[in-house]
């Protein structure tokens, strides 16, 4: 992505609940994209991460916009979907209309929370051997549009 530019406007974001703090910036390359790396917090305890991947290309219809883990203590409290709300704003000031989000086609946690977003199932799908974190092994892949 050429004249790709980082804003600074998002290093800090909260919902009052739970806040995210900027981690690291990152440009990619030809395969990933640019993405901002979050820390996520509650009551000021480590809870997890999430990235917001910036733009769209092959690669990312397979990995998606949105990356996230949860602490395993801190499942189960909706902060995987809250940290997606937070992030939606990031992707809205690049100028994104709609993101991609995805995970195995096995991760219940994960596709609930996918599908509390609102976002819609376009298909379950193994990526192709060119996709560039492919696995022989690799699990389908739920893949999901998200209109913001």
């Amino acid at each position: 992505m050429d004249n790709f530019r980082f804003s600074d406007n998002f290093d800090y974001l909260t919902d009052g609940e739970i806040e995210l703090k900027i981690s690291g910036k990152y440009f990619g390359d030809e395969k990933l994209l640019p993405f901002y790396y979050y820390d996520i917090f509650y009551n000021n305890r480590f809870a997890g991460r999430i990235s917001m991947r910036i733009g769209s290309n092959f690669d990312s219809y397979y990995n998606g916009n949105i990356g996230y883990e949860i602490e395993e203590n801190f499942r189960g409290n909706n902060f995987a979907f809250k940290a997606c709300k937070l992030v939606l704003q990031v992707a809205k000031a690049h100028d994104m209309s709609e993101i991609i989000i995805t995970c195995d086609e096995d991760n219940i946690p994960s596709y609930k929370t996918i599908e509390k977003l609102n976002a819609e199932l376009i298909e379950i799908v193994k990526p192709p051997e060119t996709y560039f974190a492919y696995r022989e092994n690799m699990k389908k892949q739920r893949i999901y549009r998200l209109y913001i």
